[in-house]
């Protein structure tokens, strides 16, 4: 098996390495390859370096450059023949494959393009990591494209007329095991959290993307408040932030389940692995001053859904965290999902081998 992800933040790796574990527990063989390096260097700069950049400083350029990949074929075909100089190395890494995955939208396209073309012999899917679908992770030479709710599978379908398969989340196991009373009362205190105090946790990614300030303020507004805050790898963002009253900034953390389980709601502006993760630990998301571009279109799927209402204004966010911290996220997950991700993969690996052997 082949996996493809990019270094673009966090939301593309973890699910990759997720589902590369579940199928070396199953007895596959793994590897995982960051698709930014068969690019030249200078589009690793430019994608992966530079996306944090253009996010913070030109967010209006990424709006449109979102825009114009989904509806501006010039610009697209722009994008998709630089792509073209990965496909020697992307063929290299799949010559053996039995079956390949993309989490990552650009290499969707390559593997796409070459599985129409008969440069991939192995089927090649899709995994769309984020609620809302984008052209840029759809391609008819995709064998199988899954998602990680039924809510995007639904959008897909109406504007592309894309079959997606709802098959559940990609994320650490941890985030849908039960937490005791007594350990989320722990995680609270070495937090600094009082037992009367909402525990607003802030995810901005690994990057620390988007006017995260704002965020906070925001759910300052509400005076039972205390935040919590993800500044990933920003570590002018944490010293930043940790001065203001009721705020605990926090750097990079691999114990996120558990700081879920002693939140009371999330709070975020991407909608990606941040918001999959909270749905699965059962903990209710707010989407608030969302990114441009795909936070925006995230925020809107997920509204629309019923997975994380969308206040506009600081006002309607301190009424709406007093809300749903009452109530509980309706369920993305289909009651009856075509099996997991990991069991997708094997199947058509089980399909192909048995194609295989009757020819």
């Amino acid at each position: 098996m082949v996996i493809l992800t990019a270094r673009v933040g966090a939301g593309h790796d973890r699910p990759a390495y997720e589902l590369a574990a579940r199928l070396r527990a199953r007895g596959a063989v793994v590897a995982v390859h960051d698709y930014l390096d068969a690019l030249p260097r200078f589009g690793q700069v430019i994608i992966g370096d530079g996306y944090g950049v253009v996010v913070n400083r030109m967010p209006r350029f990424f709006d449109w450059l979102f825009y114009a990949l989904e509806h501006r074929w010039d610009v697209r075909g722009i994008i998709l023949t630089f792509l073209t100089l990965s496909e020697r190395t992307v063929r290299r890494w799949t010559r053996d494959a039995d079956v390949v995955v993309s989490t990552f939208p650009l290499s969707c396209q390559t593997l796409g393009r070459m599985r129409a073309a008969g440069r991939i012999g192995a089927p090649v899917v899709s995994y769309l990591t984020d609620p809302a679908p984008h052209r840029m992770w759809v391609h008819p030479g995709v064998d199988v494209h899954l998602s990680a709710t039924s809510a995007c599978a639904v959008v897909a379908d109406e504007v592309y007329g894309v079959a997606v398969r709802p098959a559940g989340p990609l994320v650490d196991p941890r985030f849908s095991r039960a937490h005791t009373d007594a350990d989320r009362t722990e995680t609270r205190r070495s937090l600094g959290l009082r037992d009367d105090e909402c525990a607003v946790l802030i995810s901005a990614g690994s990057l620390g993307l988007g006017d995260v300030p704002a965020l906070v303020h925001g759910a300052l507004r509400n005076p039972a408040a205390h935040v919590l805050v993800l500044c990933g790898r920003n570590a002018a963002l944490r010293e930043q932030l940790d001065a203001i009253p009721r705020v605990t900034a926090l750097g990079w953390r691999d114990d996120v389940p558990v700081l879920m389980a002693a939140s009371d709601v999330l709070l975020h502006n991407a909608g990606g692995l941040s918001v999959t993760e909270a749905l699965v630990a059962n903990l209710p998301a707010v989407t608030y001053l969302p990114i441009p571009g795909h936070g925006r279109a995230n925020a809107t799927v997920l509204a629309d859904a019923g997975l994380a209402p969308w206040p506009t204004t600081p006002d309607a966010l301190a009424g709406v965290l007093d809300v749903v911290v009452r109530t509980s996220p309706l369920s993305p997950w289909p009651t009856d999902p075509d099996g997991d991700v990991a069991a997708t993969v094997l199947g058509l690996a089980g399909e192909r081998a048995a194609v295989a052997a009757a020819s």
